[in-house]
């Protein structure tokens, strides 16, 4: 498999909004992901036709897909209108911009809710989904550039999968399906592997069958977390990564999954009490926590 990182600490509380915690350094952001040996950046960037509205996470993550790191680009859909033109014209933007450097372009952010980090708040997403796919992989074979052209979601429980089924147009057609989720972080798990396995199966065989994406279409892990916090220490998040980690290996074969990437490399500030303040492998002053080593270990192992 391949492994990568969101390269960055900005995250975003219950509430939706932005913990921005101390500045980003890019230099030590480098020397941690030299350190780690991982070969994806996550970043994102955000669209919206509002005025002052654009938002990089990291800072200019572009920057950190050297020496062997390719980028993971997630472009975050925030515009309330329905006219599309300026969408398309940006994704297309992206791909010209930054097309040496991608590895993967992901059209929109978790779509299928609202809640922190979600784009399903704006009405026009899922059309936007689809229209953007399709017309940056018409852009990428255009430029004649080799990215992946994909969407995502978190896990989806509803039988009826109507998220993923509202997308059957493009279903065939994306270069992956990501998924985003977090075990045992917004409620407490006794059997964290059983639980994964069981998201990763549900996510296949059902939320992607719904779309008709076929099982030759690769699976990719493009977040995924636990946050530390008061009762939430260190040793347990390194725990708890070497268990996602080893099973999401277990079923790379089975399930078609070529990538896991970490959310996060730094904490978005680390003297918050909130765990989701505190996703990082590494403090908001940049001091190693015990499963910023685990990390890099399972990369060295399973790479």
């Amino acid at each position: 498999m391949t492994f990568g990182i969101y390269a960055g600490g900005l995250g975003a509380d219950p509430e939706g909004n932005a913990i921005p915690g101390p500045p980003e350094d890019p230099e030590r952001t480098a020397e941690l992901l030299d350190e780690l040996g991982v070969q994806l950046v996550r970043g994102y960037v955000l669209y919206s036709d509002a005025e002052g509205a654009h938002v990089e996470a990291p800072p200019a993550p572009w920057r950190h897909a050297v020496d062997g790191r390719r980028l993971d680009l997630v472009v975050c859909f925030h515009e309330p209108g329905d006219d599309l033109r300026g969408w398309c014209e940006f994704l297309r933007r992206m791909l010209r911009t930054h097309g040496d450097r991608l590895a993967t372009l992901q059209v929109a952010e978790e779509a299928n809710h609202d809640g922190p980090g979600g784009d399903a708040g704006y009405p026009a997403v899922r059309r936007a989904i689809v229209e953007g796919v399709l017309a940056a992989r018409a852009e990428a074979d255009r430029l004649g550039i080799d990215v992946g052209i994909g969407c995502n979601s978190t896990p989806i429980f509803d039988p009826e999968q109507e998220f993923w089924s509202s997308l059957k147009e493009i279903g065939p057609v994306i270069d992956y399906a990501g998924l985003d989720f977090f075990p045992d972080v917004f409620r407490p798990l006794t059997d964290v592997p059983g639980a994964v396995e069981s998201v990763l199966r549900g996510f296949r065989e059902q939320s992607l069958a719904a779309a008709g994406v076929p099982a030759t279409t690769p699976l990719r892990i493009t977040e995924n977390g636990w946050g530390t916090g008061p009762g939430r220490t260190y040793a347990r998040q390194a725990e708890v990564v070497e268990e996602v980690v080893h099973t999401v290996a277990g079923q790379a074969a089975a399930l078609n999954i070529t990538a896991y990437e970490h959310f996060a490399l730094r904490d978005a500030d680390s003297t918050s009490p909130r765990p989701m303040s505190q996703f990082g492998l590494v403090t908001s002053d940049y001091v190693r926590k015990p499963a910023f080593d685990t990390y890099r270990r399972l990369i060295s192992e399973l790479s």
